[in-house]
């Protein structure tokens, strides 16, 4: 809808895995470095991690594409496949025709990977979404790195995953696995300074016309709420557009992106912060004391201004009046008589004598 107002000729934001769109960062050519060493040098299993969004299955479209011909590939993105479908798809890629048992499927394959590697052949097995695979996939995988020689792995592993492979791969059951791991990469969100060389890029690509649709403004609070994250940021430029162009507005601002990440809530972090790392970057704290109370502790401040006191109340009659109608008969004491009545208390303890005089005399 908002192409031809904006100049696109396609849409540059598409949540769809295009590896015409991939912008690379600086771990994003690390990854993409060490997967062309590991499938180059047949170093066998490698693990490549990356939170939910930061472009992992982008990644290894664009890897896919880049690789020689000569490299053959089985694509793995269902974790949830049992190891007869996982055998099944594999012989399916790896064309090994009809087979009548896993023993003699595994025979073929090693014949095939035999000969491909005496040919310097590569043969690689992707593996999407790794975080989700269960123990006995898990373990045939690891028996899979079985086809060796002395020198190179004649078939190499490719696991991708979120961070929770890593939690995965700990775990004690699976340190053989772990142990075979050759090398080691993580996708990483992208940083405030790449996230308008992002925007303009994937614009660019897109054929516009003008790449500065996108205010600096409204790019911060882009990458405020995505964190940095492709995938979201993706979704807020595409419903961004959307709404400008609803709108009448050549230029994206702050208040267009603010309504699209309240409408998408994403004002909420996605991503836990390691408290550590936040701790070392947080500002330091600010003192509980002034100076000038640290210098003379004893030291009392002066009072706050505060409001009015309201008038003292006038103390009403409607007690003592109650109380001498309860007994007319009790005459009311002055002050001064009541004094008088405290001293004859005092002295009476004095001496016994005077207590019977006041007897007498009452």
């Amino acid at each position: 809808m908002y192409l031809q107002f904006y100049g696109l000729r396609d849409i540059p934001f598409s949540l769809t895995p295009d590896p015409r769109f991939l912008y690379f960062t600086e771990s994003h050519r690390e990854v993409m470095a060490n997967l062309s060493y590991g499938i180059q040098y047949g170093k066998g299993l490698i693990v490549t991690t990356g939170e939910v969004g930061t472009g992992k299955t982008t990644m290894l479209r664009a890897m896919l594409t880049k690789l020689d011909r000569s490299v053959l590939c089985s694509y793995i993105f269902n974790p949830g496949l049992t190891v007869p479908d996982l055998y099944q798809q594999m012989g399916a890629d790896f064309g090994l025709g009809h087979y009548t048992s896993k023993s003699d499927m595994l025979m073929k394959l090693g014949k095939m990977l035999m000969m491909r590697h005496s040919r310097g052949l590569r043969t690689v097995l992707i593996v999407d979404e790794a975080q989700g695979l269960s123990r006995e996939l898990l373990e045939e995988i690891r028996l899979l790195l079985n086809y060796e020689t002395y020198t190179e792995k004649q078939l190499q592993i490719i696991m991708v995953g979120q961070p929770e492979l890593r939690q995965l791969l700990n775990n004690p059951d699976l340190r053989q696995l772990k142990q075979r791991i050759s090398l080691r990469c993580e996708i990483k969100p992208l940083k405030v300074d790449e996230v308008p060389a992002y925007i303009r890029t994937r614009l660019k690509i897109a054929g516009a016309s003008r790449l500065n649709l996108f205010n600096a403004n409204a790019i911060a609070l882009i990458f405020r709420a995505s964190e940095g994250i492709p995938r979201l940021i993706n979704n807020i430029c595409d419903n961004a557009l959307l709404t400008g162009y609803a709108m009448n507005a050549k230029t994206i601002t702050p208040a267009i992106v603010s309504e699209i990440t309240e409408a998408l809530d994403l004002l909420s972090p996605m991503i836990e912060d390691d408290p550590r790392v936040v701790m070392e970057s947080s500002p330091p704290a600010l003192p509980v004391m002034s100076e000038q109370a640290e210098e003379n502790p004893l030291a009392r401040s002066p009072d706050p201004p505060s409001a009015e006191a309201p008038p003292p109340r006038r103390r009403s009659n409607a007690g003592a009046r109650r109380r001498k109608s309860r007994h007319p008969d009790v005459p009311m004491l002055r002050q001064d008589q009541i004094e008088t009545l405290r001293l004859k208390v005092i002295s009476v303890t004095d001496g016994d004598h005077e207590v019977k005089d006041e007897i007498k005399a009452g």
